[in-house]
């Protein structure tokens, strides 16, 4: 049984998905303690706890001690990988990206084809979106070989989430490939996506748009917006995502959810201002991507290398538990992060 401190680096609950997916797809059993130490509300909230049970369900494994506010549980998982039509409710405006990003390795490792549907929190601060999971992670993992799609059928904010979430991930036929990306070359476009749910007569979503441009075309750029008006969430919401696209074949994306008291024009600014700031320092990938590329390029085969724009506590978790629970090699120089995958595939 492997032992895992959730109190090591980011003492998130980042620790605790990524352990119970790797651990799903090893087959090892995992005893984990002092489980979101380091949070303000310390054990697993409803998203960790649906997130780790729907490993467990997908792997036919055993969970002990997993309930809202546990701080210890014990992991016993299964030989195989369920797949099928499955679908999962938060039941909160907890992250449905986080809980679909959980399941995605054990998806793309299951027998066949994956469909499933995530109700909860979409768009919302320290959380990756949905569409940043859309335009900028699901086609980079499209690089490694994964067939990852995702889509936003309802948006949904805090507090009140029960947006739906959907993702349908074709298994790996052979291992994923490495991820190599150490020369980004010139930036080829900047595409966005800037929505407002129920904000219509205020001009949210066309503010947004429009200050992006504003900022980007002083900086030389062309920037092509879609506009989206939606009526269907179940609260008020906004949520903005630039992304680009380098002739490196490298995408950089940034994005921000609306909240009460921000401004349509200071959700454009902060949102462009940390776009083009990723891109200066020259990395290949976003600050949202470094880290969640490491556990596929510890799986994949071969050595993956790329740059990132700075190391936060996320790539430090990440990189431990890889190490830890498959044994690949990782190491980080400056701000390249190379990782020596294991060439994973389930037999």
């Amino acid at each position: 049984m492997i032992e895992i401190d959730g109190a090591e680096k980011s003492g998130s609950g980042t620790l605790v998905r990524s352990a119970v997916a790797l651990c799903s797809l090893t087959g090892q059993p995992m005893h984990m303690v002092r489980i979101r130490q380091k949070r303000e509300k310390q054990g697993l909230r409803p998203q960790h706890l649906l997130a780790v049970k729907a490993c467990a369900q997908l792997s036919y494994g055993r969970l002990e001690g997993a309930e809202v506010g546990s701080r210890e549980i014990a992991y016993y998982p299964g030989r195989s990988i369920n797949s099928g039509v499955l679908g999962w409710d938060i039941g909160t405006a907890g992250s449905a990206t986080m809980m679909a990003f959980t399941l995605i390795p054990l998806a793309l490792f299951a027998e066949s084809r994956s469909s499933f549907t995530i109700r909860g929190g979409l768009f919302q601060d320290h959380a990756p979106t949905a569409f940043h999971m859309e335009k900028v992670l699901a086609p980079l993992l499209g690089q490694m070989g994964a067939r990852v799609s995702i889509k936003t059928l309802r948006p949904g904010y805090t507090p009140k989430g029960n947006g739906e979430l959907h993702v349908s991930v074709e298994p790996a036929k052979a291992p994923l490939k490495a991820f190599a990306k150490t020369e980004r070359g010139e930036i080829l476009r900047i595409q966005g996506i800037s929505l407002a749910s129920h904000l219509a007569k205020q001009s949210v979503a066309q503010r947004m748009a429009e200050r992006s441009r504003e900022l980007l075309a002083q900086k030389g750029y062309s920037p092509c917006l879609d506009i989206i008006e939606d009526a269907s969430a179940v609260q008020s919401g906004a949520a903005l995502l630039l992304w680009a696209e380098s002739t490196g074949g490298c995408l950089l994306g940034f994005d921000r959810a609306g909240k009460r008291g921000r401004s349509s024009e200071s959700i454009a600014q902060s949102v462009v201002e940390a776009l083009l700031s990723d891109i200066s320092t020259g990395a290949t990938v976003d600050r949202f991507a470094a880290d969640q590329l490491i556990l596929f390029a510890a799986l994949a085969s071969g050595q993956s290398r790329y740059i990132v724009p700075c190391m936060t506590d996320h790539i430090e978790s990440n990189l431990w538990l890889v190490e830890k629970i498959l044994g690949a090699g990782t190491k980080v120089r400056e701000n390249v992060i190379s990782i020596d995958g294991i060439g994973f595939l389930r037999k």
